[in-house]
């Protein structure tokens, strides 16, 4: 059996607005932030993320671990739209989170930030979307966060 192999699809910006703090519930610290924009480009699709139309449903666990649970929507720059939802974990040292949570630029080799993105149109053009499986690596960005999208072949 070989290996995974991948195809870049498209690198993706989310801006981060109100981030809100529910406290600690059963499963950890839970907060939620609101995905006020951005945009994704790459060799296949480029366009915007529709501001107000997706958040970002956060649990810290009691291990340290960042889950995320993803919901957004995208409007390709030919005005098709696309939800895009994922999941995925960000962990790392604690003073690399530290230094992440106080908004300092870090390299995204020092900390573990990976994704699961899903995606749902209608549109005919990009129907192909519905039937891919995908992997992310992510990094902090200012305001937000980015990622690499990689389809996996």
């Amino acid at each position: 059996m070989s290996g995974i192999e991948t195809e870049f699809l498209f690198e993706i910006s989310a801006n981060l607005a109100a981030i809100r703090d529910l406290g600690a519930t059963p499963l950890g610290n839970r907060r939620i932030a609101e995905v006020s924009g951005g945009s994704f480009e790459g060799p296949k699709l480029r366009g915007r993320i529709l501001p107000a139309a997706g958040g970002d449903w956060l649990v810290i666990r009691n291990d340290g671990v960042l889950q995320l649970d993803v919901r957004i929507t995208l409007e390709t720059d030919d005005g098709a739209l696309i939800y895009m939802t994922y999941r995925g974990v960000r962990h790392g040292p604690d003073d690399v989170i530290s230094r992440l949570n106080a908004g300092e630029d870090v390299d995204p080799s020092e900390f573990y930030f990976r994704t699961a993105p899903f995606f749902e149109t209608g549109t005919e053009k990009y129907a192909w979307l519905n039937s891919i499986v995908c992997v992310a690596k992510g990094s902090r960005a200012p305001g937000g966060v980015a990622y690499r999208v990689f389809e996996v072949l």
